[in-house]
């Protein structure tokens, strides 16, 4: 058998080629680190294949570098990546990449971004040096910076000196920022009390989350974000969510409710479903069925300046119906064709996912369809479903489940939330009256249940 190591190498190397030959056939090179962002002018760059492709070289890429990295500095190395949240999150409060946005390819010297940006000197280079040495900005020369291929995407709300961090529409267009940000604040501060939180010794506590603790409140995290002074949080988190939901492809949700195959006139309920960002795109490309989009009084009255905005028209007759509810209330869209949610269930522990299916099970006739959107996590290890070359790790490591694995801690420390296997989704089912019926599984998984027949 090929040893570990080379296995790796040739994973990567046959994967590189792949992809280097896709961007060649169209007369393009690759994208480089040394370039802003510009990824979006690639319409092939989300094809399943390729995607796959890339799930290989990182998975590989990182093991790799777990082999042949002494073990010592792994340890030290993720002890000490508290600074890289911290790092990013400092660059994203202060509007670095907005600084450095317009600067030509000679670059900004430190001096001129400390000025800009009232930091002293000696501080912001350590932290751009830090960030840089992670492929974060680029140092073109000794203390001259310009943005690159990532740090081109924290580009967005205001370019002041971060004073402005709490104004209400500083993220509205800039997702990237908004996220990074999240993370870097009540994500960053919540995971500091994990530890503490795990460890406790009465685990029937009223405290719920590592959030609680730090925040010193017993409201959720919701219901927090509903507090006046927390109005630009709120604002931050929503502009941080519509942007995740961009990166998935439009027909995912789609292809999971089945559009294809529904009548005209049929009713596709978005549960939870914010905006009703989904539902325009499945309006736009299937105007014949009703829509309805249910969520909260707030998120409500942001849709309703949303459609107006890119479809006023469907507001008018009965085509979309904007509907204050909650999911945990009893459910009054009886008998709709599609219920879905997108990105909701993992905000919540298994106890209110009953709540909110059993509501919906409810009021299903026997051709109702029931489809979730979420990612399907899995072990690590290799098991007898799994089809990874030999000898990368299950579930791809990084390369499949960084992401996962990392939003699965942070709705541990955030909510009372998770990221669930296929068997988790089965059993949720089986335990409010839903049959599983199929999974496809991708970058955003749907899941689909019909009801179980009494």
């Amino acid at each position: 058998m090929t040893s570990a190591l080379l296995a790796l190498a040739q994973i990567i190397s046959d994967n590189v080629r792949d992809i280097d030959n896709v961007y060649t056939q169209h007369g393009l090179s690759y994208p480089t680190l040394n370039e802003p962002n510009s990824r979006s002018e690639f319409p092939w760059e989300n094809d399943s294949s390729l995607l796959e492709k890339k799930k290989l070289i990182i998975a590989a890429a990182a093991q790799l570098i777990a082999t042949v990295h002494s073990p010592v500095d792994i340890l030290k190395q993720a002890a000490a990546s508290a600074y890289m949240t911290a790092a990013v999150g400092f660059a994203a409060d202060i509007g670095l990449a907005n600084v450095l946005k317009d600067v030509d390819r000679e670059g900004m010297h430190i001096n001129s971004i400390a000025a800009i940006t009232n930091i002293d000197v000696d501080n912001l280079r350590r932290v751009l040096r830090y960030l840089t040495t992670r492929h974060i900005f680029r140092e073109l020369s000794e203390d001259v910076f310009v943005n690159n291929n990532v740090s081109s995407l924290l580009v967005g709300g205001a370019a002041h000196n971060g004073n402005d961090k709490d104004s209400l529409t500083r993220y509205d267009d800039a997702p990237v920022l908004a996220h990074v940000s999240l993370y870097a604040d009540e994500g960053f501060h919540s995971a500091v009390a994990l530890s503490p939180f795990l460890r406790k010794r009465d685990i029937s506590t009223t405290v719920a989350t590592p959030f609680n603790m730090v925040y010193k409140t017993d409201l959720s995290l919701f219901e927090w974000f509903n507090q006046p002074e927390n109005a630009w949080r709120a604002r931050r988190f929503a502009a941080a969510m519509t942007g995740n939901a961009k990166r998935f492809p439009d027909h995912i949700i789609s292809d999971g409710i089945g559009m294809q195959s529904l009548a005209p006139g049929d009713v596709i309920v978005d549960v939870g479903g914010g905006v009703g960002s989904a539902t325009l795109q499945l309006y736009k490309s299937f105007p014949h069925q009703r829509y309805i989009v249910q969520d909260l009084e707030e998120p409500i009255r942001a849709a309703r300046k949303y459609w107006n905005k890119h479809a006023p028209e469907a507001l008018v007759g009965d085509s979309v119906k904007l509907q204050v509810q909650s999911f945990f209330d009893p459910q009054p869209a009886i008998g709709a064709k599609v219920y879905f949610l997108r990105i909701v269930t993992h905000d919540w522990n298994d106890t209110e996912v009953r709540s909110i299916l059993a509501n919906l099970r409810a009021v299903a006739d026997k051709e109702t369809k029931l489809v979730l959107f979420e990612t399907i996590t899995r072990c690590s290890c290799v098991t007898s479903q799994d089809q990874v070359p030999y000898p990368l790790l299950g579930n791809l490591g990084v390369g499949g489940a960084g992401v996962d694995t990392a939003v699965n801690l942070h709705m541990l420390s955030l909510l009372t939330g998770r990221e669930r296997t296929e068997s988790d989704f089965r059993n949720l089912g089986l335990q409010t009256g839903w049959i599983l019926q199929k999974i496809n599984p991708g970058i955003l998984a749907s899941i689909s249940y019909l009801p179980a027949q009494v």
